[in-house]
């Protein structure tokens, strides 16, 4: 047990006196080294390395981070204010400039950031309409402040990899007003198309009409122009039949009057009993 126990406190002595000396670096940090508050060496690479054990050693995250700003106002060209949303992807570039800018300290580096995107978007946005911050030029507008931010944020030994802006819109105040309007225009759009649909289809009914009547115009005079020609065409053929026998076609009028007259029996008829309707009853030969 005493062995045991001597052997944990050797090796834990030798853990402490190798952390004195040695240290490591992964593939996602940057690390550097100081001597007495100044920086030694800040170009070390993935893997084991040695040191003066009074000197300490600074690491920090070398993989491309994610900030998040907080939404702020903005005034536009025609002076509306709008909230914009934004995040900033970055990474440290140099390890040296980014302590002695920052001291090493990566929330003064964030806040820092924060304000360099913040007077980009600031400044882009006032130099463009609602309109155009919306959807119009928003590609534009992004590139722009990545460009700004870049440029200050190299000073920090920064690189800023992109600035994506997440939503643009009204604030609560003027959401209301701006919806209410937004409907009123949208109800003028609709009031107008129902109006031209109107319009549209009263045209249409009139030409219907006018094409219904049209049609039934031509359809009587044809069926004008057909009567006529049949009614012709009987009466030649009436003349005709009278020309060849006079007797039958008298008959043959007669019993066509009789059929016709006493087709239903309620038909009452008050005539003389030698009357000419009478020819043919009173004798078979239609002798008077």
């Amino acid at each position: 047990m005493i062995r045991t126990y001597a052997v944990v406190i050797l090796l834990a002595v030798v853990a402490v006196i190798a952390s004195l000396f040695a240290f490591t670096v992964s593939e996602t940090e940057r690390a550097l080294v100081l001597a007495f508050g100044k920086i030694h060496r800040a170009d070390y690479e993935p893997g084991l390395h040695f040191k003066n054990p009074v000197y300490t050693v600074h690491k920090f995250d070398a993989r491309i981070l994610t900030l998040d700003t907080r939404p702020d106002r903005a005034l536009t060209s025609e002076k509306k204010n709008v909230i914009v949303d934004s995040f900033v992807k970055w990474r440290i570039r140099d390890t040296a400039e980014f302590f002695k800018k920052t001291g090493g300290d990566e929330r003064r580096a964030l806040a820092l950031l924060s304000q360099f995107v913040k007077k980009g978007v600031l400044d882009s946005i006032g130099r463009r309409t609602v309109t155009e911050v919306i959807s119009g030029e928003r590609a534009a507008l992004m590139a722009e402040v990545k460009r700004g931010a870049s440029e200050a944020a190299n000073e920090l030994g920064i690189d800023v990899v992109d600035v994506r802006i997440k939503k643009v819109e009204f604030p609560p105040d003027v959401n209301n007003s701006v919806y209410q309007r937004m409907e009123k225009e949208r109800a003028t759009v609709a009031k107008t198309f129902r109006s031209e649909g109107e319009e549209l289809a009263k045209g249409i009914r009139a030409d219907a009409e006018r094409q219904r009547e049209e049609i039934l115009a031509d359809a009587y005079s044809e069926s004008q122009r057909v009567r006529g020609e049949g009614d012709a065409v009987a009466a030649e053929t009436y003349a005709q039949a009278y020309g060849k026998n006079s007797e039958f076609y008298t008959l043959y009028r007669s019993l066509n009057a009789y059929s016709r007259a006493f087709s239903n029996r309620n038909d009452i008829l008050i005539l003389k009993p030698d009357s000419e309707f009478f020819r043919y009853f009173n004798d078979p030969m239609g002798n008077q």
